[in-house]
């Protein structure tokens, strides 16, 4: 039996076999555009000019300030020279453009007028700037110059209503405060939870309370406070009792009064909350939450108060943790309300201090400024009438802050997407992405030009540039390709194209061997034919 020759056989014909990886490779050329549209990304161009224009565009509050006076022409010289005083800080007030006028009281803007009486005081948004008695109504009817040589050299009230005005409507400006709203305000979200707990160290030692009377407390300390500020915020509310939170240190134990107690060092602030134990947020939300904690110590650690850094007791039992919440550590009396009854718990009056504590800090945390301290709130209002939380200067303050705090934010972060897009060639940058910040410009643009008519407008509109600048940051699509550099996309692709690409190269320069090995073989082959001929022609000629 013989062998069959395999150069004999139908697939290893030369053809045949050339057919074979032709196929191979008009496959792969094929399926390469296909690829390429399935593997490549989408990387749309961002408006990166009207970005970086954006910048140059100021965001400017205009601010009204009527001064009523009873000399109208030295009022004109008061305010020219309060004007001047006040044009230096125009800048550094957060983009407060004030501007002063002389006339009777007004419901646009703000009103000072001047009275004999104490130290300056506010009410709604009017100030009342005290001169003494022989400062005005003594010179009423006299001479301008006696009037400006009075108020303006003899008690420089130019100069006293140029830095009240500049602490009243720019409170922000100063470093001490700019740094101080740095370390302990909330970020900017138009949403929060307000989270109140009660934390009993041990319900079983019997220094505990199981309930408190929560619901009057917010009533009367959390709600008119509320209330003002939704212009700037929604508040969601939520509380909760827990029977065992044990601290993660133990107390030092002090002499205070001759008898023992237990202290919390300023390092033990910084720890105290046991964030392995206490479950203190019980809701399922995105929200910012800013806590409130009651803390009760057990029998055993109390009473539980705070020490300053030379390790002497502090008469506040309050402390603030920056950017969280509120804390206060209640020590019962030995005869507490809290243990009468069946059910030990904190009734509306023993909460009545603590939760006039937590407003305070809440107002902290949000970054409302605070009267200065020579500046009183007035009190002059009906029997039912509620006091205000705070001033509308204040809140006004705030607004203007918060506003410009979104649009700064805002910028830096869209310039912080142009940057990362342009350093990172490969980042995809699809339609969601760039509508994103598209809109974020236009909510830009409307809150500088809501900036010269309200506040609030402009609040609303650079809350939703904000809104819209951390989504297109914080994009999927844009994140996944931080953590998958160039290297791993090699990483990935070399073992599979490998093991396809090096057969079917092998395959086609083999097959480029063999055919110029045939090509030089059929010449050789010709040659010698064509010299047999030419002999035999030779032959036949002799």
């Amino acid at each position: 039996m013989t062998s069959a020759n395999p150069s004999e056989l139908c697939f290893e014909n030369v053809r045949t076999r050339r057919l074979i990886i032709a196929s191979y490779w008009t496959v792969v050329l094929l399926a390469i555009p296909l690829w390429w549209k399935t593997t490549s990304i989408e990387r749309l161009s961002l408006p990166t000019s009207r970005v970086y224009a954006e910048r140059s565009r100021e965001l400017s509050f205009p601010v009204e300030v009527n001064v009523a006076t009873w000399n109208k022409q030295g009022g004109k010289t008061l305010v020219q020279d309060v004007q001047a005083r006040l044009q230096p800080h125009k800048m550094e007030a957060g983009a407060v453009d004030v501007k002063l006028s002389v006339g009777e009281r007004s419901d646009v803007g703000y009103n000072v007028v001047f009275d004999h009486g104490g130290a300056p005081v506010v009410e709604g948004r009017e100030l009342h700037l005290n001169v003494h008695p022989e400062d005005g109504s003594k010179y009423a009817d006299y001479s301008t110059i006696v009037f400006l040589v009075i108020l303006c050299i003899a008690h420089d009230v130019s100069g006293r209503l140029a830095d009240i005005l500049t602490k009243l409507l720019n409170p922000y400006s100063t470093h001490s405060a700019s740094r101080a709203l740095t370390q302990h305000v909330m970020k900017y979200s138009p949403r929060y939870r307000l989270a109140f707990t009660l934390l009993n160290e041990d319900a079983t030692s019997g220094n505990a309370a199981l309930m408190w009377d929560i619901q009057g407390a917010i009533q009367k300390h959390f709600v008119p406070l509320l209330e003002k500020l939704s212009y700037l915020h929604n508040f969601t509310i939520e509380s909760q009792v827990q029977f065992h939170a044990p601290l993660a240190f133990e107390p030092r134990r002090i002499q205070h009064d001759g008898r023992e107690a237990h202290g919390l060092t300023q390092e033990d602030l910084t720890v105290f909350i046991n964030s392995a134990e206490w479950t203190l947020s019980s809701s399922v939300s995105n929200d910012p939450v800013i806590h409130f904690v009651l803390f009760i110590p057990s029998s055993s650690n109390s009473p539980l108060h705070i020490l300053d850094n030379e390790g002497s007791l502090i008469q506040s039992n309050a402390f603030l943790l920056p950017q969280w919440g509120g804390i206060i550590l209640f020590n019962p009396a030995h005869d507490p309300s809290i243990l009468k009854g069946s059910t030990p718990q904190l009734n509306f009056s023993d909460l009545s201090p603590i939760f006039n504590t937590f407003a305070y800090q809440l107002l902290t945390l949000l970054g409302v400024p605070g009267l200065p301290a020579n500046i009183q709130v007035s009190h002059e209002s009906d029997g039912d009438a509620r006091q205000e939380p705070f001033t509308d200067w204040e809140l006004d303050a705030l607004l203007r802050w918060r506003a410009s705090e979104n649009v700064q934010s805002s910028m830096e972060t869209l310039e912080a997407i142009v940057r990362l897009v342009g350093q990172i060639e490969n980042m995809p940058v699809g339609q969601d992405v760039v509508g994103d910040v598209q809109h974020a410009l236009e909510a830009l643009s409307e809150a500088r030009e809501a900036s010269r008519r309200s506040p609030v407008t402009t609040l609303k509109h650079s809350s939703r540039a904000l809104t819209l600048t951390s989504r297109a940051f914080f994009n999927p699509g844009m994140l996944a390709l931080l953590y998958f550099p160039a290297e791993h996309t090699y990483a990935v692709y070399t073992p599979l194209f490998a093991s396809v690409a090096a057969p079917l190269i092998g395959a086609v320069l083999r097959e480029l061997m063999a055919w110029k090995r045939a090509r030089k073989a059929s010449q050789g082959q010709g040659a010698t034919a064509e010299t047999q001929d030419d002999r035999k022609e030779g032959a036949k000629d002799e």
